[in-house]
């Protein structure tokens, strides 16, 4: 991978990681078009910029990073099963990486995301902040997010659609959503460091930098432009996207 193929990288998981649309199968595709192959540096590569994305949340929302302890521990419930999941399947789930699947979970995520939103009606009595998210609510929302392991799903859709279902408000869900990254990609981030550590060389790492950085700048914005997106519309759009692009997948490969 070259220097304008990991900016090129760093964009895409930046602008995807919060939203309903799979930064990793965007990356997936994206590196069969740029011609970089799927190899284990090129996979913890894409895993380790999606921390970058991640130092994003930790900067727009310290304040319930660091000081709401009982925040945190429904975002360690709500994390357990995907880690716990995540951990015992790890082989399986790394062969799904594919374009077929990322394809057909695009068009399935895409048709629930209508389904979803053609019955959901928000409610006085919604949650409204995310620290008013009960455990249940929590736990729930967690197992949801196992879903996510399928490449294609989208881990924040997957949440999204879990904080929904639970009745939070579109923007509880999406708060949650992004608070959730934080332990789950810390946990795969330092994994993916400590297994394929040995596998990066000097020129790697200063491709890595560039991706780290340009995710993270990107992230951050696109988080904020999210949040204000969700107080006027709802997530038809990205339903209809995920549909529309999984079968031009389906199509072009």
């Amino acid at each position: 991978m070259d220097i304008f193929q990991a900016i090129i990288i760093g964009i895409i998981e930046g602008f995807t990681e919060f939203l309903p649309i799979s930064s990793t199968g965007h990356m997936i595709v994206a590196s069969k078009l740029m011609g970089i192959d799927q190899d284990s540096v090129q996979k913890s590569f894409e895993v380790i910029i999606q921390f970058a994305a991640i130092l994003a949340v930790v900067l727009l929302y310290k304040d319930k990073v660091f000081r709401d302890f009982t925040l945190w521990k429904k975002l360690i419930l709500a994390f357990l099963p995907i880690g716990v999941v995540g951990f015992i399947f790890s082989k399986q789930i790394k062969a799904l990486f594919s374009v077929d699947v990322v394809a057909w979970m695009f068009i399935i995520g895409g048709i629930i995301f209508l389904i979803v939103e053609y019955f959901y009606k928000e409610k006085e009595h919604y949650i409204k902040r995310v620290e008013d998210v009960s455990y249940k609510q929590a736990l729930f929302i967690g197992l949801a997010q196992c879903f996510s392991l399928i490449p294609g799903t989208s881990r924040a859709g997957s949440t999204i659609i879990g904080g929904m279902l639970s009745h939070l408000s579109r923007k509880a869900s999406a708060e949650f959503s992004f608070l959730l990254a934080i332990p789950v990609m810390a946990a795969v981030t330092g994994y993916d460091i400590l297994k394929h550590f040995h596998e990066f060389s000097f020129d790697n790492w200063i491709v890595l930098l560039l991706g780290f950085i340009t995710a993270f700048i990107v992230a951050y914005i696109t988080i904020k432009l999210f949040i204000e997106f969700l107080s006027r519309f709802t997530f038809v759009p990205f339903g209809v996207y995920r549909i529309i692009f999984g079968i031009f997948l389906l199509l072009y490969f």
